[in-house]
């Protein structure tokens, strides 16, 4: 169904009268009021001058979208009682600016373009209104919280009192709707005093008091059986000037409307989470999506057996909004503890910390996966290994790094399939392992950098020095990180190019002590000073120190002839097989096609190490 869709032109007063009573609200995903003092002092200009200030948008409330709704900030409490007929979409912020200075007749509290809080009563010197040569904005002034405005401990300007208004030709903004009263006491003021000032009012009620009153604005609205989709969509599209919607704030509010409080409880399982280091990114959208995926699933299993047609497997924001309460709670406990699963299978991966995932997104397939696997299942060694499999193949193929959510889709289905004995899954089917890869991958944001380092510790690389291999505890006690075999400045003198120099497979992890000792010389200086040791440190002989360096697919003799060019060459091979092994896919040799372009936002955009077939 086609959304349905109204615009017609409503007075600013009656809206900010809704407002007030709260028959006009908003929904509960909405950002606070945040407008600061120069820009209220721009809104009460425009419209003072007559100027358009941009269409509201709203939604009837009483269809499909369930929103919990809000009151404006600063509405009587009587409006918190009150069911709206309509939730306001775009424009809270004017709206809400206008009312807090206007109808409600209070301090507004708001922020100096600094963000310094302060506290203002707004008004519009007449005079200044009235000059032509004035610039408007210049005319709105906003006065601190008792009314008087100091300058070098002096009060420049006294509006404590209505006499004082009248006195200083200063309009309260609170009377703009209702200014009769004031007039009557300005002209009573003025006629005693100077006749001539009486006779202001009347051009500054014609000239912009009436602007106020006679003000319209466009609004646009949204019928009852606008979609939960369309909702979103329409919000981002007008509301470019904030930030873009996030679907757990839409999902948020429609579950307020049922009495559950969904950030409560993600926060709860956002905490127990983040006591694994490796799960301290995981976002509440990724939450959702990945009891999405379980929901959509088991919809599509239902209409299988019934012989229904069958729905689409989805993480998608649709796939988010649609998700019931009901789905919700019967999931989210599985996905905590599928997320819980992840962080134990990535420390056996020798992955650790956040920043050397990989790809954030593999995560949220991943632990949907693990949360429907039985725990004998899960610590099935056959499992693990084909799960470390698909993993390193979506690492390796830089397969997670766009259209993700298709992935997801056919990989929650897909892979447990697989795991019950079925045909490969996409992820592992439809890659091939490329040989030319290697020299062009240089940052360390790149996913398939990060996962070679992994790879190399889960191998059983062993520190230069001390021989550790880099279990969680000597990986955070030794400040493990990735660094060059072949020193960086050692190769710069040498003249070779940082393209080489920098590749995966001149680095290798080590601990920062290691690396101090290593510095910038030449791999048979350094290695040398490995084996000494020091005062009370016994030489270490060589075939040990050669064991070390063969853990890291070192060739020793290499490294001790300082063969920069044998070493990259039998490295890369080495790497390569390392891969291939963890992949389970040969390597490609031959000539390339066109190569695709590596997601990450690093240097690294040369070739993807396992492509598409």
């Amino acid at each position: 169904m086609a959304t349905a869709f109204k615009t017609n032109p409503v007075g600013l007063e009656d809206i900010l009268k809704q407002c007030q009573s709260g028959d006009l609200q908003l929904p509960d995903f909405q950002r606070s009021w945040v407008w600061d003092d120069e820009r209220i002092r721009g809104l009460i200009a425009s419209i003072s001058q007559a100027f358009p200030v941009g269409a509201l948008m709203t939604l009837e409330t009483g269809g499909e979208v369930d929103f919990k709704p809000r009151p404006v900030q600063g509405a009587p409490a009587a409006a918190v009682a009150r069911k709206p007929s309509a939730l306001l979409l775009d424009g809270q912020q004017r709206m809400t600016s206008l009312y807090q200075t206007t109808l409600r007749n209070q301090v507004v509290e708001t922020v100096t373009p600094r963000q310094v809080k302060v506290k203002r009563w707004y008004y519009i010197d007449i005079r200044k209104a009235l000059d032509p040569n004035e610039v408007r904005q210049d005319a709105i002034i906003g006065v601190p919280e008792d009314r008087c405005v100091q300058a070098s401990f002096k009060v420049v300007l006294d509006v404590s009192s209505i006499e004082r208004e009248y006195a200083e030709l200063m309009f309260p903004v609170t009377r703009i709707f209702d200014w009769d009263d004031w007039q009557d006491g300005f002209r009573e003021y003025w006629d005693k005093r100077d006749p001539e000032s009486a006779k202001m009012f009347r051009p500054f009620k014609d000239q912009v008091l009436r602007n106020f009153t006679s003000f319209q604005v466009p609004v646009i609205t949204l019928a009852q059986n606008t979609t939960k989709e369309a909702v979103c969509l329409v919000f981002e599209k007008v509301n470019t000037g904030g930030k873009a919607l996030d679907a757990f704030e839409l999902v948020t509010a429609m579950y307020a409307a049922h009495n559950f409080e969904l950030r409560k409880d993600w926060f709860a399982r956002q905490a127990a989470m983040s006591q694994q280091r490796v799960l301290r990114n995981v976002a509440s959208t990724e939450f959702l999506q990945a009891i999405a995926l379980l929901h959509t699933k088991a919809l599509r299993e239902a209409a299988a057996s019934e012989g229904r047609e069958l729905p689409a497997v989805s993480a998608n924001r649709n796939a988010l909004l649609r998700t019931p309460l009901s789905a919700y709670q019967s999931y989210a406990p599985r996905v905590e503890s599928g997320f819980l699963k992840v962080a134990k299978l990535l420390r056996s991966l020798r992955i650790y910390r956040v920043e050397d995932i990989p790809y954030q997104t593999q995560l949220t397939p991943l632990a949907a996966i693990l949360a429907e696997l039985p725990e004998p299942q899960w610590e099935n060694a056959v499992v693990r290994s084909m799960l470390v499999q698909w993993f390193w193949n979506g690492v390796f193929g830089e397969l997670y790094g766009s259209a993700v959510e298709s992935r997801f889709a056919k990989d929650v289905v897909e892979v447990p399939l697989w795991l019950s004995g079925g045909p490969l899954p996409s992820t592992v089917e439809q890659a091939t392992v490329r040989a030319d890869r290697l020299r062009s991958m240089r940052s360390r944001l790149s996913a398939a950098y990060k996962g070679l380092n992994a790879l190399l510790m889960r191998a059983g690389a062993q520190d230069f020095r001390s021989g550790q291999v880099f279990d969680d505890t000597v990986f955070f006690d030794e400040s493990v990180d990735i660094h060059h075999v072949f020193p960086k400045a050692w190769c710069a003198g040498k003249g070779i190019p940082p393209d080489i120099y920098d590749s995966i497979i001149n680095k290798t992890p080590l601990s920062a002590r290691t690396n101090r000792i290593i510095g910038g010389i030449a791999p048979s200086a350094y290695l040398a000073k490995i084996q000494v040791g020091g005062d009370k440190t016994p030489s270490m002989p060589a075939s040990t120190l050669d064991e070390h360096l063969a853990s890291h697919l070192i060739d020793p003799a290499l490294l001790r002839a300082d063969d920069f060019p044998a070493f990259i060459a039998a490295r890369e091979k080495a790497l390569l097989k390392l891969i291939e092994q963890a992949t389970g896919r040969s390597a490609y040799r031959g000539d390339a096609d066109e190569p695709e372009q590596d997601v990450d936002p690093s240097p690294d955009t040369d070739q993807p190490l396992i492509a598409a077939e």
